[in-house]
């Protein structure tokens, strides 16, 4: 992984792969390289580093031609250097190919081919899936088209790839299983790319590839086909919602901070169309279909991974209180792994910003097969989650740039508290009264986040007594313990400062073990139902000289004289509660990275969409 750009048609190719890369650098990477056609070969040029970096490479080159491809590469196998960055080319130069994801029996495919008489120059997984399909060229004297789809039956594993050959030239061949690519139709021109960001400003209809597709792609034709049977089917092209201008800071500094600052812009999407203010009715059309067989769950089971498991432990205090059904969170990459037990009157809801995190969808695999009623919350439209669950609900975020979560997670938590008031409401779990009152809570939502973002030069001043530290706890209770765990990865993801988020009333039982007058502890202290055990957690902290900072309800004049440093977030209901607290760490986190120079739209090792294991 991580981004792959393709071109082919009238325009010259170096530009568009180019500019495509850099939209695709949101998603993390530690190299990039281009492909070009030119004189009936393929010409690479790659670079350890960023884009700018290649850029500067190819400054005196040779960068015409038609047809290509690119690609920025998030190191799996070997390390990010020059040469096992991509694209790759067979040993005897006949084919070159950019790839995403993993090739899991790469060791016994390379073993093969280097007893007959492959030498191999990287360390990648890719070199190998190269020279496979040029064995299968030569020795079985087929088309490229054909030695790909057979290449990719003897493969067990991920992959997203754009294939050249130079035999054939004025064609891409593209693939995909487990790892999403996007073809985007012009005029006398196709576009080819990891997601859609990168042929938005040239094409408005797409198609999404799905899983055991592969294309062939020449400047006058698009021919879809499955990979095992090669029999051709007809393209289900969709029209893009998005626009170039949400791929533009305007006027911010990082894409992170406009994102902190969209939120209330992203919860107005999250709730438009949904909720009729006249009969204070909830309408979810993504679940009309399937909500008889939602109300009869004998349990939901909400899968995800990072930030959106954050946001379905959120999910799951909201809808338990307020639907009185039985809600499980599950870590997707040990879900997939377990034997779970999984019966036909289970809820499994998957949930992923991209709608691509392939544990996540691994995980909903089996569900399906064992007759469990999936359901999918992204952000993505026509993304693989999207596509391969029963029903859904689309978060309406926008375009997510900064690779540390913000609107997103803000947009997931809106459309849990939307489910858990339309479930609620229809199961009488809740009164007409309270149901009202927290719909009113919600649509005031965006007014009081946009309060809170006015604090902003307040936390930046809190965050340079802190930017020096090298841990801090985070706790909460409640609905907010999962926002501590929120506050503390933001933290760690974008400033490398260690800190980890606790269930308040674990503290005795160890992390206080850690308390000093160096250690700064985070509280999430509204006023709620928890307000007086966590205020006996903050003088726990306090009598061992700790360093409180702490979230607090506006007017809270007892907590302010407590503690060190304070937010303050609007009163509310403890159920939207979770979405004003997290803003403030949101921008802590964002502030204290800044102050220790971290690019936080690029956080080292971190990829936006986590495409393979």
């Amino acid at each position: 992984m991580c981004g792959i750009i393709g071109y082919i048609g009238n325009k010259e190719v170096y530009p568009v792969l180019i500019n495509g890369l850099k939209r695709l650098a949101y998603r993390g990477y530690d190299s990039a390289g281009i492909a070009l056609f030119q004189k009936n070969k393929a010409t690479v040029y790659k670079k350890k580093g960023k884009v700018s970096e290649l850029e500067k490479y190819c400054s005196d080159k040779d960068t015409g031609g038609h047809a290509g491809m690119g690609h920025t590469r998030w190191a799996t196998h070997g390390e990010p250097n020059d040469l096992n960055a991509h694209p790759h080319t067979s040993m005897k130069g006949i084919f070159t190919i950019v790839h995403n994801g993993i090739i899991e029996n790469f060791d016994k495919l390379k073993s093969d081919l280097s007893a007959k008489g492959y030498i191999f120059h990287t360390q990648t997984d890719t070199e190998i899936l190269a020279d496979l399909i040029e064995y299968l060229y030569l020795e079985e004297k087929v088309s490229a088209e054909s030695a790909v789809r057979m290449a990719l039956l003897k493969v067990v594993g991920a992959y997203g790839l754009v294939v050249m050959c130079n035999d054939e030239p004025d064609q891409l061949i593209a693939a995909r299983k487990s790892s999403p690519l996007v073809i985007g139709i012009g005029e006398g021109e196709y576009f080819l790319a990891s997601d859609a960001t990168p042929m938005i400003e040239y094409t408005k209809s797409v198609v999404y590839l799905n899983d055991n597709d592969i294309a062939i792609l020449t400047p006058k034709s698009f021919t879809l086909k499955t990979v095992d049977q090669g029999e051709e089917k007809a393209p289900d092209i969709r029209e893009l919602e998005i626009g170039a201008d949400e791929m533009e800071k305007k006027g911010y500094d990082y894409f992170m901070l406009k994102e902190i600052f969209e939120q209330p812009r992203t919860i107005e999407n999250s709730l438009k169309g949904r909720i009729n203010t006249d009969n204070k009715e909830i309408v979810l059309g993504g679940l009309t279909n399937v909500m008889p067989r939602i109300l009869e769950a004998r349990r939901i089971i909400m899968i995800a991974c990072g930030t959106s498991w954050h946001a379905a432990l959120i999910g799951k205090y909201i809808i338990e209180e307020l639907a009185r059904i039985p809600v499980e969170v599950e870590v997707a990459s040990e879900y997939r792994y377990r034997k779970p037990v999984i019966c036909p009157n289970d809820v499994v809801i998957a949930i992923s910003q991209s709608g691509e995190t392939a544990d996540t969808l691994a995980a909903i695999r089996p569900a399906k097969e064992k007759g469990a009623l999936v359901l999918g919350v992204c952000n993505v439209v026509g993304s693989s989650i999207a596509r391969e669950t029963h029903a859904g609900i689309y978060t309406h975020a926008g375009i997510e740039i900064g690779v540390a979560s913000t609107k997103a997670f803000s947009a997931q938590l809106t459309v849990f508290i939307l489910f858990a008031l339309k479930l609620g409401h229809i199961r009488k779990t809740i009164s007409d009264q309270r149901y009202s009152s927290v719909i009113g809570e919600l649509l005031s939502v965006p007014e009081k986040i946009e309060n809170i973002l006015m604090s902003f030069p307040k936390i930046k001043e809190i965050a340079t007594k802190y930017s020096g530290i090298n841990n801090a706890i985070y706790i909460g209770r409640g609905c907010l313990f999962p926002v501590a765990l929120e506050g503390a990865l933001k933290l760690k993801e974008i400033s490398y400062i260690h800190a980890e988020g606790y269930a308040a009333g674990e503290m005795k039982h160890g992390p206080i073990a850690l308390v000093d007058n160096k250690l700064p502890v985070v509280v999430v202290a509204a006023q709620d139902r928890y307000y007086q055990k966590v205020v006996s957690n903050i003088q726990e902290v306090k009598a061992r000289k700790g360093n409180i900072i702490a979230v607090i309800t506006k007017g809270d004049n007892n907590l302010k004289n407590m503690v060190d440093d304070i937010f303050e977030i609007p009163e509310s209901d403890s159920v939207v509660t979770p979405l004003l607290a997290v803003v403030p760490l949101q921008l802590f986190a964002y502030s204290i990275a800044i102050l220790r120079n971290c690019n936080v739209d690029q956080p080292r090792n971190l990829a936006k969409s986590v495409t393979v294991e």
